[in-house]
């Protein structure tokens, strides 16, 4: 039987942030969540359409507004080259995302492998939009469950 003045302390939780930093990098992680999210699904269309199609996704020239164009004429079609645009674009969001997941990650303390979790989120499609989610949800439990921690300074 464990008395009063016996009882175990609760473990106290400490994070790398305030509250409000905390939420600031929630929000600039879900911005990116999404955003990756997205270009990831234009990265799945595009690569449908070349290795699919053998085509490349031309604006303008003379695909007209929005077309294929054979991967062997995308050169010679002039306008501009979506295909090659959504990579690039993809590629330095992916990037961005990881600064954002970084960053959650630093200020929440959480284990390493829950920062590679969230970075598989921008690899796999449809994945980034599940994992913000149950992120979100995550920090915001532990934030009201601990509220003596919100003044760091």
């Amino acid at each position: 039987m464990t008395t009063p003045a016996h009882r175990p302390a609760a473990k106290k939780r400490r994070f790398g942030g305030t509250h409000a930093q905390i939420r600031s990098a929630l929000g600039f992680y879900k911005v990116l969540a999404y955003a990756t999210g997205v270009m990831l699904l234009l990265v799945v269309v595009e690569m449908v359409a070349k290795y699919g199609f053998q085509s490349e996704i031309i604006a303008g020239g003379s695909a007209g507004a929005l077309g294929l164009v054979n991967e062997a004429a995308a050169d010679a079609a002039g306008g501009f080259n979506l295909s090659t645009a959504v990579l690039i674009v993809h590629g330095w969001l992916y990037v961005v995302y990881l600064i954002a997941d970084f960053r959650l990650w630093q200020f929440m303390r959480w284990p390493f492998s829950r920062f590679v979790l969230i970075a598989l989120g921008g690899v796999v499609p449809l994945l980034s939009f599940i994992v913000e989610k149950r992120i979100h949800r995550r920090v915001e439990e532990e934030l009201a469950a601990h509220p003596e921690a919100s003044k760091r300074y």
